[in-house]
């Protein structure tokens, strides 16, 4: 049988397979970031009959078709991931603590929050003193704010204090994390675009080299053969080669290897000086902020911690400025609620001291301190621990990526099957 020179088409499109099923495949690990698709009512119970790969599928559990992106639909792993194989060993929430220096803390909660914390007061006391407050001379009040204001700066020394020798206690990094990236799954997607974008690009340019070289013997068992279904076999094969030789070459070996007159190293593992520095800024602007860090203080499973520390560091200051009027107002309504206006007063000034650490750019010169500390820690990791930031997090889902680009590679067989044979 004459040689057809179609077959020399083979190759080329078997790179272009192999291109296109991996660009393909990579974005649908990142897009889209919130699912796509709809609800089958009463099929959800049987997602969970399937094997437990397939139950990883985004939407399959929740009776869903449709897609979202791999990495975004597991935030709340990637978030535990990100701490169990990188942020608890970069340091501890006192290490994270000290580098956002808790005295610059308090010298801007000082600065921002005077005004605030003058009207919080006039607020406060207006409501829980009423006419007694309006009646009393102008100079008894402006004493009252003035003595707030004199006891302000011993306050936040104080709570930033109390912070810094508890927070093993009130901070637990990896419930922020998981809330934070879970509430931004567009989070997890940046972890890996920003820090492993050139990695990301060489798993797409590879599948044209290796599509190109897996359609080279397609040519001799398609003209042995003359079946039609030699070009679907053969593009699911490439399909999930390229894929699965790309991801091996990102991260394998974890240390420089010698072959002969090669060295062979992981392309991610290459590059553990530059990557760290790209993961501590991303880390240290976006996860472990102060902003966050003050989230979590109030709003966390242990904000009720936070909060009885601040309140009790506030009580004296409030009891003590309102001296002049404490006499009369226990006389007035009570001790007891005297006591619980005191309470009340102290609860609602928590908000107020921690609302500066939210200032985006006190934010941002904080984190350059704590930026430089997961740096320098991320390059001293052994390589073993740095391969787990990005390679755990994907791992159990590679399959997928495989599997995507084998059934994509299996169409484009079938039109190239098609375009050989008539």
């Amino acid at each position: 049988m004459p040689f057809d020179i179609k077959l020399l088409s083979i190759p080329l499109i078997s790179g272009i397979i192999g291109y296109v099923t991996n660009y393909v495949g990579i974005k649908m690990l990142f897009y889209p970031v919130q699912f796509v698709g709809f609800t089958i009512p009463g099929i959800a119970p049987l997602g969970r009959l399937l094997p437990r790969k397939l139950q990883s599928i985004p939407g399959v559990l929740t009776g869903q078709v449709g897609w979202q992106g791999v990495i975004p639909s597991r935030a709340a792993k990637m978030g535990s991931i990100a701490v169990d194989t990188g942020v608890s060993k970069l340091g501890s929430p006192g290490e994270f603590y000290e580098k956002l220096n808790p005295e610059r803390i308090a010298e801007h909660i000082l600065t921002t929050s005077r005004d605030d914390i003058r009207e919080l007061v006039e607020r406060l006391i207006e409501r829980e003193y009423g006419r007694l407050w309006r009646d009393a001379p102008s100079a008894v009040r402006e004493m009252v704010h003035e003595r707030v204001q004199a006891q302000l700066p011993a306050i936040v020394h104080r709570v930033t204090e109390e912070i810094g020798a508890n927070i093993d206690q009130i901070l637990d990094i990896k419930l922020m994390v998981i809330r934070h990236i879970e509430a931004h799954p567009e989070l997890a997607n940046a972890i890996f675009l920003e820090v492993g974008e050139k990695e990301l690009k060489f798993v797409i340019n590879a599948g044209a080299y290796y599509g190109f070289a897996l359609g080279i013997p397609s040519i001799f068992v398609f003209s042995a053969l003359q079946q039609w279904w030699v070009l679907p076999i053969a593009g699911i094969i490439v399909g999930y080669l390229t894929n699965f030789i790309a991801i091996k070459q990102i991260f394998l070996p974890i240390v420089p290897k010698k072959v002969g007159p090669v060295t062979l190293h992981g392309l991610f593992m290459r590059r553990q000086p530059e990557v760290s520095r790209q993961y501590a800024k991303l880390i240290a602007t976006e996860v472990v902020n102060l902003q966050n860090i003050g989230q979590e203080f109030m709003t966390g499973r242990r904000s009720d911690r936070t909060k009885a520390m601040i309140a009790s560091a506030l009580r004296p200051a409030i009891d003590g400025a309102v001296g002049p009027l404490r006499r009369a107002v226990r006389l007035a309504v009570g001790p007891a609620q005297y006591d619980a206006i005191k309470e009340s007063m102290a609860t609602e000034a928590l908000d107020y001291t921690l609302v500066p650490l939210s200032d985006p750019e006190f934010n941002a010169s904080q984190a350059k301190e704590l930026e430089d500390l997961l740096t320098a820690r991320m390059k001293a990791l052994p390589p073993h621990d740095f391969a787990e930031l990005l390679r755990t997090a994907v791992e159990e889902d590679e399959w997928m990526l495989m599997f995507i680009g084998a059934v994509l590679g299996f169409a484009a067989g079938v039109l190239q099957t098609a375009f050989t044979l008539v």
